[in-house]
Protein backbone atom coordinates (compact mmCIF):
# COMPACT_ATOMS: atom_id res chain seq x y z
CA UNK A 1 0.00 0.00 0.00
CA UNK A 2 1.02 3.65 -0.31
CA UNK A 3 2.28 5.06 2.99
CA UNK A 4 1.09 8.62 2.57
CA UNK A 5 2.11 10.73 5.61
CA UNK A 6 -0.93 12.36 7.26
CA UNK A 7 -1.05 16.11 6.73
CA UNK A 8 -1.02 16.71 10.48
CA UNK A 9 2.40 15.06 10.67
CA UNK A 10 3.74 16.90 7.64
CA UNK A 11 2.64 20.27 9.03
CA UNK A 12 4.06 19.61 12.49
CA UNK A 13 7.45 18.53 11.18
CA UNK A 14 7.53 21.47 8.81
CA UNK A 15 7.12 23.87 11.73
CA UNK A 16 10.28 22.99 13.59
CA UNK A 17 12.18 20.01 12.22
CA UNK A 18 15.33 20.64 10.18
CA UNK A 19 15.36 16.95 9.24
CA UNK A 20 11.60 16.80 8.66
CA UNK A 21 11.53 17.22 4.88
CA UNK A 22 14.16 14.58 4.22
CA UNK A 23 12.59 12.12 6.65
CA UNK A 24 9.10 12.64 5.21
CA UNK A 25 10.41 12.20 1.67
CA UNK A 26 11.92 8.84 2.60
CA UNK A 27 9.00 7.75 4.77
CA UNK A 28 7.09 5.61 2.20
CA UNK A 29 10.25 3.64 1.41
CA UNK A 30 11.19 3.32 5.09
CA UNK A 31 7.71 2.07 5.97
CA UNK A 32 7.71 -0.49 3.16
CA UNK A 33 11.06 -1.83 4.28
CA UNK A 34 9.98 -2.04 7.92
CA UNK A 35 6.80 -3.92 6.98
CA UNK A 36 8.60 -6.37 4.70
CA UNK A 37 11.38 -7.07 7.21
CA UNK A 38 8.86 -8.05 9.88
CA UNK A 39 6.48 -9.87 7.53
CA UNK A 40 3.61 -7.63 8.59
CA UNK A 41 0.21 -7.24 7.00
CA UNK A 42 -0.87 -3.61 6.82
CA UNK A 43 -4.42 -2.65 7.78
CA UNK A 44 -4.28 1.13 7.62
CA UNK A 45 -2.34 4.26 8.50
CA UNK A 46 -3.72 5.92 11.60
CA UNK A 47 -5.30 9.28 10.65
CA UNK A 48 -5.07 12.06 11.65
CA UNK A 49 -2.28 10.48 13.69
CA UNK A 50 0.28 12.27 15.79
CA UNK A 51 2.55 15.25 15.26
CA UNK A 52 5.86 13.41 15.49
CA UNK A 53 5.46 9.93 13.98
CA UNK A 54 3.68 7.75 11.45
CA UNK A 55 1.48 5.12 13.10
CA UNK A 56 0.44 2.08 11.05
CA UNK A 57 -2.01 -0.57 12.23
CA UNK A 58 -0.63 -3.96 11.24
CA UNK A 59 -0.86 -7.69 11.92
CA UNK A 60 2.13 -9.88 12.61
CA UNK A 61 2.78 -13.14 10.73
CA UNK A 62 0.77 -15.09 13.34
CA UNK A 63 -2.20 -12.74 12.98
CA UNK A 64 -1.57 -10.81 16.22
CA UNK A 65 -2.62 -7.15 15.90
CA UNK A 66 0.18 -4.65 16.46
CA UNK A 67 1.25 -1.09 15.73
CA UNK A 68 4.24 -0.06 13.65
CA UNK A 69 5.53 3.36 14.60
CA UNK A 70 8.11 5.29 12.58
CA UNK A 71 9.61 8.49 13.96
CA UNK A 72 12.35 10.93 12.88
CA UNK A 73 15.50 11.40 14.98
CA UNK A 74 14.21 14.63 16.51
CA UNK A 75 11.37 12.65 18.16
CA UNK A 76 13.99 10.61 20.07
CA UNK A 77 12.52 7.19 19.21
CA UNK A 78 15.45 5.34 20.79
CA UNK A 79 14.76 7.11 24.08
CA UNK A 80 11.12 6.04 23.78
CA UNK A 81 12.24 2.46 23.14
CA UNK A 82 14.45 2.49 26.25
CA UNK A 83 11.64 3.82 28.45
CA UNK A 84 9.09 1.32 27.16
CA UNK A 85 11.57 -1.51 27.70
CA UNK A 86 12.14 -0.35 31.28
CA UNK A 87 8.40 -0.09 32.03
CA UNK A 88 7.90 -3.50 30.37
CA UNK A 89 4.18 -2.95 29.92
CA UNK A 90 3.54 -1.60 33.44
CA UNK A 91 1.25 1.35 32.82
CA UNK A 92 2.41 1.76 29.23
CA UNK A 93 2.04 0.10 25.86
CA UNK A 94 4.14 -3.04 25.53
CA UNK A 95 7.22 -2.99 23.31
CA UNK A 96 7.01 -6.11 21.12
CA UNK A 97 10.43 -5.83 19.54
CA UNK A 98 13.17 -5.07 22.07
CA UNK A 99 16.07 -4.99 19.62
CA UNK A 100 17.05 -1.66 18.14
CA UNK A 101 15.84 -0.71 14.68
CA UNK A 102 16.57 2.95 14.08
CA UNK A 103 13.41 5.04 14.20
CA UNK A 104 11.09 2.00 14.10
CA UNK A 105 9.02 0.63 17.00
CA UNK A 106 6.73 -2.40 16.96
CA UNK A 107 4.13 -2.03 19.69
CA UNK A 108 1.18 -3.73 21.29
CA UNK A 109 -2.11 -2.76 19.63
CA UNK A 110 -4.39 -0.72 21.85
CA UNK A 111 -7.69 0.86 20.79
CA UNK A 112 -6.23 3.76 18.79
CA UNK A 113 -9.44 5.78 18.63
CA UNK A 114 -10.39 5.52 22.32
CA UNK A 115 -8.45 7.71 24.75
CA UNK A 116 -9.41 8.92 28.21
CA UNK A 117 -10.22 12.23 26.54
CA UNK A 118 -13.45 10.54 25.41
CA UNK A 119 -14.59 10.37 29.04
CA UNK A 120 -16.30 13.17 31.00
CA UNK A 121 -13.70 15.63 32.27
CA UNK A 122 -13.60 14.61 35.94
CA UNK A 123 -13.42 10.90 35.10
CA UNK A 124 -10.80 11.51 32.42
CA UNK A 125 -8.51 13.34 34.84
CA UNK A 126 -8.90 10.59 37.43
CA UNK A 127 -8.08 7.79 34.98
CA UNK A 128 -5.20 9.70 33.40
CA UNK A 129 -3.67 10.45 36.78
CA UNK A 130 -3.92 6.79 37.74
CA UNK A 131 -2.12 5.75 34.56
CA UNK A 132 0.60 8.34 35.13
CA UNK A 133 1.30 7.19 38.68
CA UNK A 134 2.31 3.73 37.44
CA UNK A 135 5.00 5.18 35.19
CA UNK A 136 6.88 7.02 37.94
CA UNK A 137 9.60 4.49 38.71
CA UNK A 138 13.31 4.67 39.43
CA UNK A 139 15.22 5.12 36.17
CA UNK A 140 17.82 2.52 35.21
CA UNK A 141 21.13 3.12 36.93
CA UNK A 142 22.97 3.50 33.63
CA UNK A 143 20.26 5.55 31.91
CA UNK A 144 21.00 8.07 29.19
CA UNK A 145 17.65 9.86 29.36
CA UNK A 146 17.56 13.64 29.20
CA UNK A 147 16.94 15.30 32.56
CA UNK A 148 14.29 17.90 33.34
CA UNK A 149 17.08 20.43 33.92
CA UNK A 150 18.59 19.72 30.50
CA UNK A 151 15.33 19.80 28.59
CA UNK A 152 13.99 22.93 30.23
CA UNK A 153 17.41 24.54 29.88
CA UNK A 154 17.18 24.24 26.11
CA UNK A 155 13.64 25.56 26.19
CA UNK A 156 14.57 28.45 28.45
CA UNK A 157 17.29 29.58 26.04
CA UNK A 158 14.72 29.91 23.27
CA UNK A 159 12.15 31.57 25.52
CA UNK A 160 14.57 34.40 26.35
CA UNK A 161 14.32 35.54 22.74
CA UNK A 162 10.53 35.94 22.87
CA UNK A 163 8.85 39.21 21.93
CA UNK A 164 8.40 42.02 24.44
CA UNK A 165 4.63 41.47 24.61
CA UNK A 166 5.14 38.22 26.55
CA UNK A 167 8.22 39.32 28.50
CA UNK A 168 6.41 39.38 31.84
CA UNK A 169 5.14 35.82 31.58
CA UNK A 170 8.49 34.59 30.27
CA UNK A 171 10.29 36.20 33.19
CA UNK A 172 7.89 34.62 35.69
CA UNK A 173 8.27 31.20 34.04
CA UNK A 174 12.06 31.37 34.04
CA UNK A 175 12.14 32.44 37.68
CA UNK A 176 9.86 29.54 38.57
CA UNK A 177 12.17 27.12 36.75
CA UNK A 178 15.26 28.34 38.59
CA UNK A 179 13.53 27.99 41.94
CA UNK A 180 12.19 24.53 41.16
CA UNK A 181 15.53 23.18 39.98
CA UNK A 182 17.29 24.38 43.13
CA UNK A 183 15.99 21.44 45.17
CA UNK A 184 14.12 18.77 43.18
CA UNK A 185 12.40 16.33 45.56
CA UNK A 186 12.97 13.12 43.57
CA UNK A 187 14.35 11.64 40.38
CA UNK A 188 11.91 9.42 38.53
CA UNK A 189 11.51 8.22 34.98
CA UNK A 190 8.77 10.43 33.55
CA UNK A 191 6.56 10.17 30.47
CA UNK A 192 7.62 13.66 29.43
CA UNK A 193 4.67 14.65 27.27
CA UNK A 194 1.72 13.23 29.18
CA UNK A 195 -1.86 14.29 28.48
CA UNK A 196 -5.26 12.69 28.17
CA UNK A 197 -4.85 11.82 24.50
CA UNK A 198 -1.72 9.83 25.40
CA UNK A 199 -3.76 7.30 27.41
CA UNK A 200 -5.51 4.70 25.27
CA UNK A 201 -7.92 1.91 26.04
CA UNK A 202 -6.29 -1.52 26.11
CA UNK A 203 -7.16 -5.19 26.35
CA UNK A 204 -4.87 -6.37 29.16
CA UNK A 205 -5.41 -3.12 31.10
CA UNK A 206 -8.22 -0.55 30.87
CA UNK A 207 -5.87 2.36 30.17
CA UNK A 208 -2.24 2.44 29.04
CA UNK A 209 0.09 5.32 28.17
CA UNK A 210 1.60 5.73 24.71
CA UNK A 211 4.00 8.11 22.99
CA UNK A 212 6.44 9.04 25.77
CA UNK A 213 9.25 11.52 25.27
CA UNK A 214 10.94 10.30 28.45
CA UNK A 215 12.84 12.48 30.84
CA UNK A 216 14.23 12.02 34.34
CA UNK A 217 13.20 14.40 37.08
CA UNK A 218 10.47 15.22 39.57
CA UNK A 219 6.91 13.99 39.23
CA UNK A 220 5.39 17.49 39.32
CA UNK A 221 7.00 18.23 35.94
CA UNK A 222 5.14 15.31 34.35
CA UNK A 223 1.83 16.16 35.97
CA UNK A 224 2.01 19.80 34.87
CA UNK A 225 1.03 19.07 31.28
CA UNK A 226 -2.11 17.27 32.44
CA UNK A 227 -3.25 20.36 34.36
CA UNK A 228 -3.94 22.29 31.17
CA UNK A 229 -5.69 19.50 29.27
CA UNK A 230 -8.74 20.77 27.37
CA UNK A 231 -7.36 24.28 27.73
CA UNK A 232 -9.79 25.55 25.12
CA UNK A 233 -12.69 24.55 27.39
CA UNK A 234 -11.06 26.19 30.39
CA UNK A 235 -10.57 29.46 28.53
CA UNK A 236 -14.16 29.42 27.25
CA UNK A 237 -15.53 28.98 30.76
CA UNK A 238 -16.22 32.03 32.95
CA UNK A 239 -14.91 29.99 35.89
CA UNK A 240 -11.83 28.77 34.04
CA UNK A 241 -9.30 30.31 36.39
CA UNK A 242 -11.01 28.91 39.48
CA UNK A 243 -11.36 25.51 37.81
CA UNK A 244 -7.64 25.50 37.06
CA UNK A 245 -6.76 26.23 40.68
CA UNK A 246 -9.05 23.43 41.86
CA UNK A 247 -7.55 21.07 39.29
CA UNK A 248 -4.02 21.79 40.53
CA UNK A 249 -5.10 21.16 44.10
CA UNK A 250 -6.99 17.95 43.27
CA UNK A 251 -4.21 16.47 41.12
CA UNK A 252 -1.49 17.38 43.60
CA UNK A 253 -3.38 15.76 46.46
CA UNK A 254 -4.35 12.64 44.53
CA UNK A 255 -0.77 11.96 43.41
CA UNK A 256 1.03 13.23 46.52
CA UNK A 257 2.78 16.05 44.67
CA UNK A 258 3.59 19.43 46.20
CA UNK A 259 0.91 21.86 45.04
CA UNK A 260 3.20 24.86 44.62
CA UNK A 261 5.75 22.87 42.67
CA UNK A 262 2.98 21.65 40.39
CA UNK A 263 1.77 25.22 39.89
CA UNK A 264 5.31 26.35 39.07
CA UNK A 265 5.95 23.68 36.46
CA UNK A 266 2.48 24.23 35.00
CA UNK A 267 3.37 27.91 34.54
CA UNK A 268 6.72 27.14 32.93
CA UNK A 269 5.36 24.52 30.56
CA UNK A 270 2.35 26.63 29.50
CA UNK A 271 4.51 29.67 28.76
CA UNK A 272 7.09 27.57 26.90
CA UNK A 273 4.35 26.03 24.75
CA UNK A 274 2.76 29.43 24.16
CA UNK A 275 6.03 31.03 23.10
CA UNK A 276 6.76 28.10 20.79
CA UNK A 277 3.29 28.40 19.23
CA UNK A 278 3.95 32.08 18.52
CA UNK A 279 7.32 31.27 16.98
CA UNK A 280 5.95 28.69 14.53
CA UNK A 281 2.90 30.70 13.47
CA UNK A 282 0.06 29.30 15.58
CA UNK A 283 -1.25 32.53 17.17
CA UNK A 284 -4.61 31.09 18.30
CA UNK A 285 -2.91 28.29 20.23
CA UNK A 286 -0.47 30.80 21.69
CA UNK A 287 -3.28 33.06 22.85
CA UNK A 288 -5.02 30.21 24.69
CA UNK A 289 -1.83 28.98 26.37
CA UNK A 290 -0.62 32.40 27.46
CA UNK A 291 -4.02 33.41 28.82
CA UNK A 292 -4.04 30.15 30.79
CA UNK A 293 -0.53 30.87 32.06
CA UNK A 294 -1.68 34.29 33.23
CA UNK A 295 -4.04 32.59 35.70
CA UNK A 296 -1.15 30.89 37.47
Amino acid sequence: MAFEPPQRLVRALGESAPDGDYWVERLPETAEQAVALRELTVERVQVPGGRSSLVVLVRRADGTPAVLKLAPPRARPESERAALAHWDGRGAVHLLEPFAAEGVLLLERLHPDVSVRSLPEAKALLEAAGALRRLWVEPPGDHVFETVAERTGRQASVMRGASAEVAGLVSAALEARESLLAAPPEQRLLHGTFRQSKVLSGVRSPWLAVGPDPVVGECAFDLARLVRDRVEDLIASPSGAATTRRRIKRLAESLDVDQERLRGWTLFRAVESGVRALRVGRPKDAELLLEFAGWL
